[in-house]
């Protein structure tokens, strides 16, 4: 898959555990139906393994505290249920995506019991470069034989699903998941890989304390998709209201020159690392305007479940905390279903980002122009542009140079 193909792909993010009652894969594949509808391309499924005990954080565990990477955690289902939730989505269209987390195990992993000496230790004794993670240990790549049992078990995993997202994949060595990647090709040459590329500040913190760690521009030598948590460090100081709105505007241009012209960053608003959009822009022209944006940036876009309803609650990593869908704004959804459409119909595979006037950002694409109120100001904006609002349908003309700011997102098609 081309660049131009992987940015118009949407990848819908599930909690298994917190995305129904139930919390089963079973359960999970009784809304697949919905989640096609929506026209997203991918579901990623947050780790399904069996969670560790030592250490647990919160009643049920991170599902990021792994115990075995080749089985499925039994609260969750069976591996049949698996094999069945994967068939089903498969003939609805949709293409499934698992996490990867090789960083690290929980600490009464399977590894830890029979292979010790795969750990990263400190004083002998297996440990992690991240005190706050404190319910697992990270595993210690100069060892060969751990290269190829990660691999196998990679191999394992691609004879049923269509992607791997990589849990704080730059901590991994290159070397490993370029080997991964060309091994795993013998088995699904087409699989997505996707890198959960970290914070430039966490990449810096990291390397003053000694450790090796990869930057977004190396991952992308294997990876097909990294992580905007660089775009996203910038918006979260322009958020705190530490930089302006132009310092993150004119980051995108820095990704444009940094990074491979093919490169394919992942957008996005949340996930479940990151408070609930509706959470941080209250005001809802202003989420509507942010999320329209952000889906017309050049990348492929994550939409984090219950995003799409604009639901506030961020279920919690460690307990049971089902997504209160009887709270979602049907309106809203029907907003995000249309950005979807939208994003798969132009082509934004070039396109200029700017400020037309503070608070305003305007997205200039081949086929379309995008004019988005990030600030809910007023006033007029400098711009020739003439056709058809995707939006609305509504035909737009700016007159004499110039138009009238909406308070809602705009996408014009040319």
């Amino acid at each position: 898959m081309g660049a131009s193909e992987l940015r118009k792909l949407v990848i819908y993010e599930v909690f298994p555990r917190n995305h129904t009652e139930e919390g089963t894969l079973k359960a999970l594949a009784e809304d697949l139906e919905r989640i096609k509808s929506l026209g997203v391309d991918f579901v990623w499924l947050m780790p399904i393994y069996p969670i560790g005990e030592e250490g647990r954080k919160g009643s049920l565990g991170s599902p990021y505290a792994i115990r075995d990477y080749r089985s499925i955690n039994p609260e969750l289902g069976t591996f049949e249920d698996f094999k069945k939730l994967v068939e089903k989505a498969h003939r609805l269209g949709l293409k499934v995506m698992i996490d990867i987390v090789y960083n690290h195990t929980s600490r009464d992993s399977k590894l830890l019991e029979e292979h010790p000496e795969w750990f990263y230790t400190v004083d002998g004794k297996p440990s992690r470069k991240v005190p706050d993670w404190s319910d697992v240990y990270d595993l210690d790549y100069s060892n060969r034989e751990l290269w190829e049992y990660q691999i196998e078990t990679l191999k394992f995993w691609a004879k049923y699903v269509d992607g791997f997202r990589c849990d704080v994949a730059p901590l991994v060595p290159l070397k490993f998941w370029e080997k991964a990647k060309k091994e795993v090709a013998k088995i699904n040459p087409n699989l997505i890989w996707l890198a959960e590329t970290v914070h430039p500040s966490f990449v810096k913190w990291l390397r003053e304390r000694g450790f090796r760690v990869h930057s977004d521009v190396e991952m992308h030598r294997v990876f097909d998709i990294t992580y905007d948590y660089d775009g996203r460090e910038m918006l979260e100081r322009y958020l705190r209201g530490e930089k302006s709105l132009s310092s993150y505007i004119d980051y995108l241009y820095v990704q444009d020159t940094l990074y491979p012209a093919d490169y394919v960053k992942l957008r996005f608003l949340e996930n479940h690392d990151l408070p609930r959009a509706a959470g941080i822009f209250k005001d809802e022209l202003r989420l509507r305007n942010w999320t329209a944006f952000m889906f017309m940036l050049k990348g492929a876009m994550l939409i984090y479940a219950g995003q799409e309803y604009a639901i506030e609650n961020q279920p919690s990593l460690f307990e049971k905390d089902p997504i209160p869908w009887e709270k979602g704004n049907e309106e809203f959804s029907s907003f995000v279903k249309k950005l979807i459409e939208i994003k798969k119909s132009i082509d934004c595979n070039d396109q200029r980002v700017y400020l037309a006037k503070e608070g305003i950002a305007v997205v200039e694409c081949k086929n379309a122009v995008g004019i988005f109120n990030l600030e809910g100001k007023i006033g007029e904006i400098e711009i020739e542009v003439k056709g058809i609002d995707l939006l609305t349908g509504k035909k737009v003309e700016s007159k004499d140079g110039k138009i009238e700011v909406p308070f809602e997102p705009v996408i014009i098609h040319l």
